[in-house]
């Protein structure tokens, strides 16, 4: 194994709405997950059902006390330390700062809590990464503008970039503007907090949304650049090649199109620009982008310095529908994705890829030419306690070495810049898809279960060790 380049960031990333709890400490106003229940209810608000604002008793919202970081961030931190982080990623939540999403005058406890965490940081050497919107859409702003649907959503989205920025600077130098920013037209209210009327257009209302992500994203680059000058603000997509199921020109063609719906916000986000099949696609789809004077200027000047993106599986896709009815993917968050007969599956149901994460890394660098970093990769797997206390999670340690030797060969062997990688869920925190506990991804247990009981008592699994001897190494020792 090469070794990576001196300066390269390893660590864990982390979203304040699946770990950080204290839901309405500190004058937190409500996010989209704050009303976003356990169970078969988890997501129904997308189809129209507006009552699902508001929390009820009958529900169990699991990111009410998740993991609460909120009042364990300087434990959690120093196990960070402990495995030699250099980078830890996080988000804030929008509505700690701003309780309505666009409050003229911040919230103070909220500001200084993110203020106290990135000096704990700071004290070992860590260096945060900012993810500014981690699916936590304002409660308050959904119900005012219909969420990302609104053209105010940018003002609002630029005063909050305009109040982290202030008051961050020389705190934080790695920014990202929107997690995994093409989930918006896969989990609308996840991404974008669309909820939809009887008789809306829904391809119109989620594009129209993108256009206003895509316009606030770019005010937000420039406005980093101009407020805290030698930060790097990044775009975050989630990534994953789409493998044509056959040779058949026709499914050649199918997994370029579905990798297209992936790549139509980075384009923008690293080019400046929409990409002409992009446009072609929504006027045949009977789109029309309201947009404004100097959108087209501000896009092209808004363009980030690096490309960061989740990867956890490749997917298939085939348009035989014989092969289709056979073999469709199982699990969540795998779209309309088939089996791949290569690969195994994590208990998810998704693909396990490492040589994936190569050929996804070239693809993005071939088509935007600049740094990148992963800022997502790992294995949902249910953990055993032994009656020792002790957790053996080898099948995690598999997983993560498989994908470090491709993301070295990657380095080392194809050349590309590659600016750090941080395993999701360093900790283990409550899953964004399905709000499980037991669907764990962290180096650290934490003592809690699908219905919210348990001591939230940290422990060392064996992939902590594991993980501390990988970064020593700085990526030369996976044993």
């Amino acid at each position: 194994m090469g070794s990576f380049p001196k300066d390269f960031l390893w660590g864990g990333a982390t979203a304040a709405n699946q770990c950080e709890g204290a839901w309405q400490a500190g004058g937190k106003g409500l996010a989209t997950v704050d009303v976003t229940p356990f169970g078969p209810d988890r997501f129904p608000v997308a189809l129209g059902r507006l009552e699902m604002l508001e929390c009820d008793d009958k529900h169990y919202y699991p990111s009410h006390e998740a993991i609460d970081l909120y009042h364990h961030y300087k434990e959690d931190i120093a196990l960070f330390a402990e495995m030699g982080f250099k980078c830890f990623r996080l988000s804030i939540a929008w509505t700690r700062i701003l309780p309505n999403g666009d409050d003229a005058q911040p919230n103070e406890e909220g500001l200084k809590f993110y203020e106290d965490v990135f000096d704990e940081c700071h004290k070992y050497g860590i260096e945060p990464l900012v993810t500014i919107c981690h699916f936590d859409t304002p409660i308050a702003l959904i119900k005012k503008y219909g969420g990302w649907k609104d053209r105010r959503m940018v003002d609002a989205y630029v005063h909050y970039c305009e109040v982290l920025f202030d008051r961050y600077k020389g705190k934080v130098k790695y920014w990202l503007t929107f997690n995994e920013i093409n989930m918006l037209l896969h989990l609308p209210f996840t991404g974008a907090g669309l909820v939809f009327y009887p008789g809306e257009n829904v391809q119109q209302v989620e594009y129209q949304a993108a256009h206003h992500e895509l316009v606030a994203s770019a005010k937000a680059v420039k406005l980093a650049h101009e407020k805290m000058p030698g930060a790097m603000v990044g775009c975050m997509l989630a990534a994953g090649q789409y493998y044509p199921r056959t040779c058949a020109p026709e499914d050649i063609r199918a997994a370029q199109e579905a990798d297209r719906d992936n790549y139509f916000f980075t384009d923008v986000q690293a080019r400046g620009a929409y990409p002409v099949w992009a446009k072609k696609r929504m006027e045949k789809a009977g789109i029309t982008l309201h947009t404004e004077p100097g959108d087209e200027q501000v896009l092209k000047e808004g363009t980030v310095d690096f490309v960061s993106f989740s990867y956890y599986s490749s997917r298939c896709i085939t348009t035989d529908q014989e092969i289709l009815a056979e073999e469709k993917a199982d699990g969540n968050a795998v779209l309309e994705a088939v089996k791949n007969p290569y690969l195994k599956a994590s208990e998810w149901g998704w693909a396990i890829d490492p040589v994936g994460l190569r050929v996804t890394l070239n693809t993005i660098y071939d088509r935007y030419e600049k740094p990148m970093f992963i800022v997502e990769n790992g294995l949902g797997a249910v953990d055993t306690v032994e009656a020792d206390g002790s957790i053996h999670d080898s099948y995690r340690i598999d997983y993560l070495r498989a994908h470090i030797e491709q993301m070295e060969k990657a380095v080392n062997e194809d050349g590309l810049p590659l600016m750090g990688y941080t395993t999701w869920g360093p900790i283990d925190l409550v899953s964004a898809s399905t709000g499980e506990m037991k669907k764990r991804y962290g180096f650290i247990y934490v003592d809690k279960d699908n219905d919210g009981n348990g001591t939230l008592a940290r422990s060392r699994k064996d992939s902590f060790y594991w993980y501390k001897k990988v970064i020593a190494s700085n990526g030369t020792d996976l044993a």
